[in-house]
């Protein structure tokens, strides 16, 4: 009998694999038109992305970071204000806010969906406040009527960042379509992925749309090319990428809807280990499983001598069985090297600091056989059980 083969956390050439005759011919009609930046690709990207969202309007920049830090800007956010998010994200989110000259402030997060607990938002307000920037994580919505209904009393702006939440829905609304503004990552890992970096910048309103259409691209206008109007950036969404996003944007429901069917399996396989977390599905969201992270509850003290936890001994003992797993995220913003001058010391955001010991993300992506995702259930088993 052949050895079991390895299972990767992530692969995206299934996809391509799947997709190879939309894309190839996609990318070939950017060549063929030799058109690259700010094209018609462009144009029908954002006009699809918009009416798939069921917004007014959609604005391509570079990269989800990028979105994030546009945003911001288009809503007047700058230095010596301060925007209110969490810091179990990627750093992305707090490195965008301080691009944008303000200061990220944290508040800790609902041990139930790890996003922002509206709870902490009282305490976490003052006069420099200007945004607050729930993150839709790993694919579930954050709970954005009470942010939305606290937002309004305090004149604050809202913006979703919503970089794992393609498709994922709050009260059956697509997050994205809530706040004043949003922010898109299409990083090729995510639910719709690029073959690089992309972005998206998603709102309502049509003075923000233009305001970040004009940044994006030095403050210039389409009536005076080369004339700032006002100072910007260089931040576009190439054509290349947006006719690969338009390809993938007409295959997302049915891949997060494979997504759902793969966390039914491991749900269902998954069931019953006591010290095991699964991830929940809120009765007002809708998750589309960006990742599937599952959380070990820690033992007592240290999993050993050189101080593991319990994850960590879960972790190790997968990768031994050749199955790839990661963790999202290993250390909360707060408490990595770059920003510790925030002030925030350990103990600060109790429930943030015990997701980052407990947290596992296990592989799933839509092509991900179903036997694979099987195995990887039975050999988390056989590490509690065996």
């Amino acid at each position: 009998m052949s050895a079991p083969h390895a299972i990767p956390f992530n692969l995206t050439r299934p996809q391509y694999l799947e997709l190879k005759a939309e894309i190839d011919a996609a990318v070939g009609q950017v060549l063929e038109d030799s058109w690259f930046i700010l094209g018609k690709q462009g144009t029908a990207f954002e006009e699809e992305f918009a009416t798939y969202l069921g917004a007014r309007h959609a604005v391509g920049v570079g990269s989800g970071t990028a979105a994030i830090h546009l945003a911001l800007w288009a809503l007047g956010v700058g230095a010596g204000d301060e925007v209110i998010t969490v810091a179990h994200t990627a750093v992305a989110t707090a490195a965008a806010i301080e691009q944008s000259g303000a200061r990220p402030v944290f508040v800790d997060v609902d041990p139930q969906t790890l996003t922002l607990d509206p709870a902490g938002l009282e305490a976490a307000v003052t006069a420099r406040t200007r945004a607050v920037v729930p993150v839709h994580l790993y694919g579930h919505p954050a709970p954005m009527g009470p942010i939305l209904e606290f937002a309004r009393t305090r004149g604050l702006a809202v913006l979703e960042d919503c970089a794992q939440a393609h498709g994922a829905r709050y009260e059956g609304r697509l997050c994205g379509t809530m706040g004043q503004i949003a922010a898109f990552s299409f990083y090729p890992t995510k639910n719709v992925g690029a073959y690089g970096d992309g972005g998206a910048v998603v709102t309502d309103d049509p003075a923000l749309a233009e305001r970040v259409r004009e940044i994006r691209e030095y403050g210039w206008t389409p009536a005076r090319r080369y004339v700032s109007r006002v100072r910007g950036t260089n931040s576009r969404l190439d054509e290349i990428q947006a006719a690969i996003l338009r390809v993938k944007l007409r295959h997302l429901e049915a891949g997060n809807e494979r997504r759902r069917r793969l966390a039914d399996v491991y749900g269902a396989a998954l069931a019953g280990l006591e010290p095991l977390t699964l991830p929940l599905e809120m009765a007002w969201g809708r998750h589309v499983y960006h990742l599937y992270v599952v959380r070990v509850a820690a033992a007592d003290g240290p999993w050993n001598e050189a101080g593991a936890t319990r994850r960590d001994a879960l972790q190790a003992f997968l990768r031994r069985r050749e199955i790839g797993t990661a963790i999202h995220y290993p250390e909360p913003v707060h408490r990595q090297p770059a920003y510790l001058d925030l002030g925030y010391d350990a103990g600060t955001l109790p429930e943030t600091e015990r997701a980052a010991r407990e947290i596992l993300s296990l592989p799933l992506y839509p092509e991900l056989p179903e036997a694979d995702a099987r195995r990887v259930a039975a050999a988390v088993r056989d590490f509690f059980t065996g």
